[in-house]
């Protein structure tokens, strides 16, 4: 009894070092997000730049360059400190992004009019950051933290457990504690961990989350009607259609405008990885001879991967559309659903890979399918429900008006309000897995990198043996070859999506 009180009182103190770090990176990440969202939406030549290589960096496995930014922070701040900036930083990167990109949207729908007024009255550029633009964040910023929370957890687990090669850094934290654990074969104490992992996040959900959703919701601009007077008539919904026509038309064009740039960007990128490698290459002129084979590894790793992910994304579609649409349109407990959610999505799958190989037998591509699933179901699942709240009730009541049911009205009405959603949420969900596949196709831990789980080919588990064996040519090889892949297919593929449809609303 006396060693698992113990036992109990660690886990709840390394968890206590994992949230701190959290929110430290959470609040670097807000105020990152604000500043480079208001940013980019009030000038049009930053933002023509950075949403672009934004969208790049999203879809980048972050933890590849993981080793990278520990050898670089502990350089220039050595010890414990320097290890722990370092972890920080990586969940920074990982959380950072959607919330660029929800401050930005929110910025370019404050109407202009809003703008004109300031400026008549005289309202510097302070007044304007400080009255207008920072308010008018706070509601999309605020539905961006439970996903980037959530993201940022997976990258905390991960960072925790992760061994740079021949060099390993010892992170006190939950998840190297519940990792050790569970490789050890210590599930007693696994699972209490799991446990006191759970109980941070409720509490975190309903304490910090809850109020800041409420502070930000003040400011929301967007939920038309919510504090309307009885004698105010409900707008039509072909209104609420034509408002949000707008904002999909204008976000569209803003998207069209960066094509060009996005196109410079694989340029750009293939530039400078080719420049890298030849600088480097200049001691050691031998390894130059192995960049055809290493080509042919990485794309023939590149198309098994392709294949998880893809066969992952149609299970994620699968559940999740019908999921979110029973949500946002049956259900009459949507709070308890989101919460419920929201507690599910801050549990990584990387905190459940222990459990997850012996459950499956050892089976990796399973491990992988499974890993792959849960990384890019909560992207599709939050998406729609953010898409389609402010049209959902208004195309109830024409569905209720005109009787519409059964298979119409899942085609007419629930699949093409969740459209704009889906799109979005298939981007961020499929850049979640390229992300998450590093450690899907091969996870190993401790001094002497002992495999939990390995895949015989992919990316990422290419990617992690060129790591581990200093290969850095196959390792820059893989890197080039994803990163152009997921440019070209976001381009060419996801654009055409989102202009089809956008061509619903106009």
């Amino acid at each position: 009894m006396v060693s698992f009180v113990g036992e109990l009182l660690t886990l709840l103190t390394v968890t206590t070092y994992s949230w701190i770090r959290m929110f430290i990176a959470l609040g670097i990440s807000m105020l990152l997000a604000i500043f480079i969202g208001i940013a980019a939406a009030r000038s049009k030549m930053f933002g023509r730049i950075s949403i672009p290589v934004i969208d790049v960096l999203q879809t980048l496995p972050i933890l590849a360059f993981f080793p990278f930014a520990i050898y670089i922070v502990v350089t220039f701040i050595p010890g414990v400190i320097g290890v722990n900036a370092a972890v920080v930083f990586l969940i920074i990167t990982s959380m950072l992004w959607n919330m660029i990109f929800g401050v930005y949207s929110a910025v370019r729908m404050i109407p202009n009019e809003l703008i004109d007024m300031s400026k008549l009255y005289g309202m510097s550029a302070t007044e304007r950051l400080r009255k207008i633009f920072i308010p008018a964040s706070l509601p999309r910023l605020s539905e961006q933290l439970s996903l980037s929370w959530a993201i940022g957890l997976f990258f905390l687990v991960t960072s925790e457990i992760f061994s740079t090669g021949n060099v390993n850094y010892t992170v006190v934290g939950i998840g190297s504690t519940l990792t050790q654990l569970g490789v050890s074969g210590n599930f007693v104490y696994y699972l209490t961990g799991i446990g006191v992992f759970i109980l941070f996040v409720v509490v975190t959900r309903l304490t910090f989350f809850e109020v800041f959703d409420r502070y930000a919701n003040k400011f929301n601009i967007d939920s038309y009607g919510k504090h309307r007077k009885p004698s105010e008539k409900v707008p039509h919904s072909s209104v609420i259609l034509s408002r949000f026509s707008k904002a999909l038309w204008r976000t569209k064009d803003s998207f069209r405008a960066n094509i060009r740039l996005i196109k410079l960007s694989v340029y750009a990128v293939v530039a400078v990885m080719t420049v890298f490698i030849a600088m480097t290459s200049v001691p050691y002129l031998s390894g130059l001879s192995e960049l055809p084979a290493y080509e042919a590894q990485a794309l023939l790793a590149l198309v098994y991967s392709l294949a998880r992910v893809w066969i992952a994304f149609v299970a994620i579609l699968a559940v999740g559309i019908p999921l979110s649409i029973y949500v946002v349109f049956m259900s009459k407990h949507k709070k308890s659903y989101m919460l419920t959610f929201q507690i599910l999505a801050s549990i990584p799958a990387t905190l459940l890979l222990p459990v997850l190989v012996d459950a499956t037998g050892h089976n990796s591509e399973l491990v992988a399918f499974i890993v792959f699933f849960l990384s890019g179901l909560w992207y599709i699942i939050f998406s729609i429900i953010s898409g389609s709240k402010y049209l959902s009730q208004n195309l109830l009541d024409v569905k209720e008006a005109f009787q519409v049911k059964g298979e119409i009205a899942w085609k007419k009405i629930y699949l093409m309000s969740i459209l704009p959603g889906l799109i979005t949420g298939a981007v961020t969900g499929i850049a979640a897995e390229w992300n998450a596949s590093i450690i899907a196709e091969h996870f190993s831990i401790g001094p002497s990198n002992v495999v939990v789980t390995s895949v015989k080919t992919g990316i990422g588990q290419l990617l992690n043996t060129s790591l581990t064996s200093a290969n850095l040519y196959l390792m820059v090889v893989a890197l080039m070859n994803m990163t152009i892949m997921i440019i070209l297919f976001n381009t060419f593929v996801w654009k055409k999506l989102y202009d089809k449809v956008t061509s619903v609303y106009s």
